[in-house]
């Protein structure tokens, strides 16, 4: 099954899965380098210290992290043939080796068949190991990108085996990819990086096992290397130029002018604590985008209590559930996190302001990075989407060095009543600094009720395009009631397509609601929603 476990001997043939072999290359150096299993020790049967074993019945079952938890995937040994009798899948060039072909072949089953649609090594490398994915982008422009910083990390954890990582290559024009000797749209293992004297230096394999790097301190240079780096890094110039088994060597300046993102996976258990929740997003609940209002998003508290400086970091992962939903990539999801608003709901995406706004992109996977220092902190966690097609099945795990507790923020409300209107004519009247603002649509709220602690939520959803708001006002009340029960009430700063008010410890009794947009002579619909922790009446007067 494994002669012994290596990077070198993985070929990649006509599968179109280079992420998926670059991704297998990565976790076999780790395992060799650091003796410890990885990647050999997901393949069953096995023995009691993790090595699998040939199985003479030819079933095989492949463990892999898919949709937020480990599941099994059973396999059987025929893999597909060429013509001449030659392997038309990804192999080993050591005789005898299956775990190449193998661990392949359960991926592929999952994404549907060796017609692979393509993925990146974030996604698969966390399907092999679990590992938290990170992404960073590399290109030209990217604002928070810092070279120096970014390979201090680097070097500092992957010499560590904190973490695995590839890197990858966008468009190239025919003309670079000529002369560059690099594979447009392509992952490439990273085996080794090595700041020799001021050069900073990455060792790449290309997953064809062939095709390498012509520019900088590869093997056609005999301008940058010396004798002095080429002993230091155990390198001959001279046996290099002869076989060519696509890897190569290459400076951190020309990787940053070729490729476009370094794909990290990153250890779980430098995280001592873990929690997670798995759930549903359903299409029809709320607006297709959330520009305006996160009222219908997924929200979650997250409480971290660290007793000195800690990582938190959160990753969203989108479910995968059929094979077209992975080749197009339609779904752009994000995570937004709040601050020390502890159990409360989230309504206007910038009110309060994010502590962190992550980028809604088109990959299952999305990681939100915080440093908490020392104390007790509580983030508000948001689910997002760029437009909200389909129902999706997400799993949010968190992990931190401190202890931290997880829930899910449920709305208090077991009433609701919604009415429909529209601002037209007279009653198109414009905010309150208008003349005829009472002539606006006009609703009363009433709690039949002597209850002192009334809460209500009152929501108004309009065109985008108007700047909308609301008053609310006491009209009788049915005992006494406290001081603040008596005051009047407004959303203040008016808002495009969506505003809301959230209020309690309001006495039973009845309520004016005036519903406006900011300037008058603005037409068009709108929708009324009241939602209250007792019954109510919602009634139009005008």
């Amino acid at each position: 099954m494994i002669v012994a476990v290596s990077c070198f001997p993985i070929r990649q043939t006509c599968v179109t899965d280079c992420s998926f072999v670059a991704s297998m290359a990565v976790a076999a150096q780790y395992e060799r380098r650091f003796k410890k299993r990885l990647i050999t020790n997901i393949i069953y049967p096995q023995k009691r210290n993790g090595e699998p074993v040939y199985n003479p019945c030819g079933k095989y079952m492949v463990k892999l992290h898919l949709n937020g938890v480990p599941r099994k995937i059973i396999i059987d040994d025929l893999l597909p043939m060429g013509h001449h009798d030659e392997l038309l899948c990804s192999f080993s060039t050591n005789k005898n080796e299956l775990w190449v072909s193998l661990l392949e072949k359960a991926y592929m089953k999952v994404m549907g068949g060796y017609d692979f649609p393509g993925s990146n090594s974030n996604i698969d490398l966390h399907a092999l190991t679990g590992w938290i994915p990170e992404r960073v982008s590399i290109k030209s422009g990217s604002n928070d990108f810092d070279p120096d910083r970014e390979f201090r990390r680097l070097e500092k954890r992957f010499h560590q085996g904190h973490c695995l990582v590839t890197v990858a290559t966008g468009m190239l024009t025919p003309d670079v990819e000529e002369r560059s000797g690099l594979v447009p749209t392509h992952a490439y293992a990273l085996l080794d990086l090595r700041q020799v004297d001021n050069t900073r230096l990455f060792l790449l394999k290309n997953p064809w096992s062939r095709t390498r790097w012509k520019g900088n301190f590869s093997s056609q240079d005999k301008t940058n290397w010396t004798p002095e780096m080429q002993k230091k890094l155990n390198y001959d110039l001279d046996s290099a130029q002869f076989v060519d088994n696509g890897v190569f060597w290459i400076d951190y300046k020309s990787l940053l002018n070729f490729f476009d993102v370094f794909y990290i996976n990153w250890n779980p258990e430098l995280f001592p604590y873990t929690t997670c929740v798995h759930s549903e997003w359903s299409a029809s609940e709320g607006p297709k985008k959330d520009v305006y209002s996160f009222a219908n998003n997924p929200q979650y508290t997250l409480e971290v209590q660290a007793r000195s400086q800690a990582p938190v970091w959160v990753l969203l992962t989108r479910h995968i559930t059929n094979k077209n939903d992975f080749a197009h990539n339609n779904e752009f999801i994000g995570l937004v996190v709040y601050k020390d608003i502890p159990g409360r709901k989230v309504y206007h995406p910038n009110d309060p302001v994010p502590l962190k706004d992550s980028i809604r992109i088109n990959s299952p996977h999305c990681l939100i990075q915080l440093v908490q220092e020392a104390g007790t902190v509580t983030y508000t966690l948001v689910v997002s989407q760029y437009e909200k097609n389909v129902t999706i099945q997400y799993t949010l795990r968190a992990y931190s060095t401190a202890p931290m507790k997880f829930s899910h923020i449920v709305d208090p409300y077991c009433v609701v009543k919604t009415a429909t209107g529209e601002w037209k004519g007279d009653t198109a009247a414009g905010c309150q600094n208008n003349p005829n603002f009472d002539k606006n649509p006009t609703f009363e709220v009433e709690w039949p009720n002597n209850e002192p602690d009334n809460q209500v939520l009152v929501e108004v959803r309009g065109p985008r395009e108007f700047a909308i708001g609301f008053t609310w006002d006491v009209v009788t009340l049915t005992n006494s009631a406290p001081h603040n029960a008596t005051r009047s009430f407004s959303t203040g700063n008016y808002r495009r397509g969506y505003t809301m008010l959230e209020l309690a410890g309001l006495s039973g009794g009845k309520y004016k609601l005036t519903i406006a947009t900011f300037d008058p002579k603005q037409e068009g619909p709108f929708i009324l929603s009241v939602k209250s922790t007792r019954p109510l009446k919602l009634t139009r007067r005008r």
